[in-house]
């Protein structure tokens, strides 16, 4: 085949088709064309030219042309596509290094083999056009909802046809046991467009929080205008789901609006969600009360948060507590997905039991440490006192606010107090020096002896070693572990050691040992305050 007269306006008309067909950019099949061209070219006059072929976009005509590019003498590698200084003379006035000439060659024969390796090149260019053209067209609509119709099925994974593409919806994205057949109509989220060698897979779901406020989005005109806002989703797919929303208009209820006229609009949602019960819940900044709200249709006597742990003590009336729990924990596991906190629930008689337990092993410490009498022991406990360092040096003025204190009594009670804790004391750095714990670390001020023992049973016994500590080892934590929370005990956890306090103390530290510069530091922390400004 050569690029005569006769058919270059074929290679115009050509590309036009291809591009038609597959819905992109006539350029890029010219641009293929032309690539596929100069390939065939390379294999005739040499793979170690540079030759490039440009196909006029409105004749059709292909020029052939090959260049070459002046380099420094000693750069001179391919004699084919370079040229030194001096040689370049014979062409060109005032050839400079980096200046290329360029000159035509005659067109070139294709034969059968190099027609077929140009045609190759052109379907590999457009199948990439095409896969460029389907990711860009669907990268922008993540997080939306597309309408398709079902192609086939695949080991329980459904492909969807979403018009220019294909789409697949998982098995574990599909809500229960949904079956569907070849063409019929489907509704799914867009959870995640990814750019793969095998061209752009779309990745649909039916069970993701965000199709459900998608669809409310769709069923109400308040949440579309941004008159009321969906705080959170948790859902059971195909079971119960929880909705927290928001008015930002007080003439706006925004319970009522999702639910609409005699349930109207969530009812549309639920029959798209295959009969998925759905609570709507008014949201709350205040977490305990935002945590009532969640768990209804149960009653909550008492909440007791727990901000550092991320967890929160729930008290519910005994008869309420398989109603907050929900069948196989349904309930209380939804609202903990909508409050991002782990939600420990009780009877009130296990609240009172746990707080009797709790008011006897304080009588008892305070009997045996202050060798007073049960009564007395009692009266301090209901006072709100919780261990021996409250009592050995709180203001004795608030000592005397208990009946039957005077002065004498309260100085007696601050001296028995101090000398158990100085025995205590002197017994914890005892021990930490036959562990072997060096001076710079008992030096160092913000340790007890009860914390640097406590440092020293496991192994870290000088200030370089706890330097080197992180801040969750000393003050624990909480790690998820295929899905659920799991408790990291600090060491110096039970000595109320925040992770706040940690930090600072290991900092400390490192800027004693020479480890980290203060000025940086400081540096460091103005930029970020400046940025923090900024934004």
């Amino acid at each position: 085949m050569a690029i005569t007269s006769a058919n270059q306006l074929e290679l115009l008309q050509t590309a036009e088709a291809v591009a038609r067909e597959k819905m992109i950019d006539p350029g890029l099949v010219v641009e293929a064309m032309e690539e596929s061209l100069a390939r065939a070219a390379k294999s005739r006059y040499g793979s170690e030219m540079d030759i490039r072929v440009k196909i006029d976009r409105k004749t059709g005509r292909a020029t052939f042309t090959r260049v070459r590019t002046v380099v420094e003498d000693d750069l001179l590698e391919n004699y084919q596509a370079e040229l030194t200084v001096q040689q370049a003379k014979q062409y060109m006035s005032d050839p400079q290094i980096g200046d290329t000439f360029v000159e035509e060659i005659p067109p070139v024969e294709l034969g059968r083999i190099a027609a077929q390796s140009a045609k190759q090149v052109i379907l590999q260019k457009v199948r990439e056009a095409e896969r460029d053209r389907q990711y860009d067209e669907f990268k922008d609509r993540q997080g939306t909802i597309i309408n398709g119709t079902v192609k086939r099925e695949e080991y329980g994974n459904v492909i969807v046809d979403v018009g220019r593409g294909e789409a697949i919806l998982r098995r574990n994205e599909k809500i229960g046991r949904e079956a569907y057949r070849p063409n019929d109509r489907i509704r799914c989220y867009i959870k995640d467009v990814r750019r793969e060698a095998r061209g752009p897979q779309i990745f649909l779901s039916r069970t993701a929080p965000e199709f459900m406020a998608e669809l409310f989005k769709m069923e109400v005109p308040e949440i579309y205008d941004g008159i009321i806002e969906i705080k959170a989703v948790a859902r059971d797919p195909g079971s119960r789901a929880k909705i927290a929303v928001i008015s930002y208009d007080g003439s706006i209820d925004p319970v009522g609006a999702c639910v609409g006229m005699r349930g109207s609009r969530v009812q549309a949602v639920v029959n798209e969600l295959q009969g998925e019960k759905i609570d709507i819940i008014p949201w709350n900044e205040d977490v305990p009360t935002f945590l009532v709200n969640a768990l209804q249709p149960a009653e909550v006597s008492k909440v007791v948060l727990d901000e550092d742990a991320e967890r929160i003590e729930v008290v519910v009336p005994d008869e309420q507590l398989s109603l907050a729990i929900g069948r196989r924990g349904q309930n209380v596991r939804l609202a903990s997905q909508l409050t991002n906190l782990d939600i420990d629930i009780m009877t009130e008689s296990e609240d009172s039991a746990k707080r009797q337990k709790e008011f006897e092993e304080r009588t008892k410490l305070f009997m045996d440490a202050l060798d007073v009498d049960e009564f007395f022991a009692q009266l301090l406990v209901a006072e709100g006192f919780t261990n021996l360092e409250e009592v050995g040096y709180v203001e004795i003025d608030e000592l005397l606010t208990i009946d039957g204190v005077d002065e004498d009594t309260a100085s007696e009670l601050q001296a028995r107090a101090r000398d158990v804790l100085e025995a205590e004391a002197n017994a914890a750095m005892e021990r930490a020096r036959e562990l072997g714990v060096e001076d710079s670390l008992v030096e160092f001020e913000g340790l007890t002896p009860q914390m640097i023992a406590a440092l020293a049973e496991d192994g870290v016994k000088t200030l370089e070693d706890f330097a080197t500590c992180a801040d969750w080892e000393l003050a624990g934590g909480w790690t998820t572990v295929n899905g659920e929370r799991v408790k990291d005990d600090g060491l110096l956890e039970k000595f109320d050691v925040s992770l706040e306090e940690a930090q600072n103390m290991i900092m400390t530290a490192r800027i004693a040992l020479g480890w980290v510069d203060p000025e940086e530091l400081a540096e460091d922390e103005d930029g970020e305050i400046e940025e923090e400004g900024e934004a």
